[in-house]
């Protein structure tokens, strides 16, 4: 199940979805530190977090371009 789904992030406000964001690339660098140190319990959290990330990232780009559903 994805952590966050396209319709909900087209749903938060421009605000919303940088705040998620960041929060977003603060956990990944704090997962990727766990998996160098090997204390990481759940590998395939880096996937859901890296596909949320390009998630946002790509919502905000179609908005930016004129292209939003």
């Amino acid at each position: 199940m994805p952590l966050l789904r396209v319709d909900d992030i087209r749903k938060m406000s421009r605000k919303e979805r940088r705040a998620k964001l960041e929060e977003l690339r603060a956990e990944l660098l704090r997962l990727r530190t766990q998996a160098a140190r090997g204390t990481l319990e759940n590998p395939a959290r880096i996937r859901e977090i890296r596909r949320a990330i390009a998630r946002i990232l790509t919502v905000e780009r179609e908005e930016e371009l004129g292209r939003a559903r």
